[in-house]
């Protein structure tokens, strides 16, 4: 489990393992926390991420009816709530709706509802003005 990034839109053979193993591609989409059930059979570890400011828990789950899960409910359940308070909610939040009105040729309104449907954004009145005058720019005649 990959914490941090919300998927917004993905193309259907997004995989998180490829992406957990490369780099490269964990500092673009700026991961922070990388929560592993399958940490015996993972090639890396805590240790394969050291030097790149990202918290790894690994968790040795065998996926068996009889593997006693609920030991690592806490655990895991407070990791994941430590990652999800450092997300943001304003900056990033900004940035991920004025691609979606540049890329995806959303309204300003359709970016908000779109991101607002996958995670709580609040971004501040400074941003939303600025997304305004983005949407006015991309959009003159509306």
């Amino acid at each position: 489990m990959i914490i941090q990034t919300t998927l917004i839109t993905a193309s259907p053979s997004y995989d998180f393992r490829e992406i957990a193993a490369n780099k490269g591609e964990l500092l673009q989409l700026r991961i922070t926390h990388i929560l592993n059930a399958a940490h015996s059979r993972w090639r890396g570890g805590e240790e394969y991420y050291r030097g790149m400011n990202i918290l790894y828990m690994g968790i040795d789950a065998q996926d068996s009816p009889i593997f006693d899960m609920s030991v690592h409910f806490q655990a895991a359940a407070d990791f994941i709530h430590r990652a999800l308070k450092e997300r943001g909610v304003s900056r990033s939040a900004t940035l991920v709706l004025a691609y979606l009105m540049i890329y995806q040729r959303m309204t300003l309104v359709e970016a908000i509802n779109t991101v607002k449907d996958k995670r709580g954004i609040i971004p501040n009145r400074g941003f939303l003005r600025q997304l305004l005058d983005l949407e006015s720019k991309l959009r003159p005649n509306h």
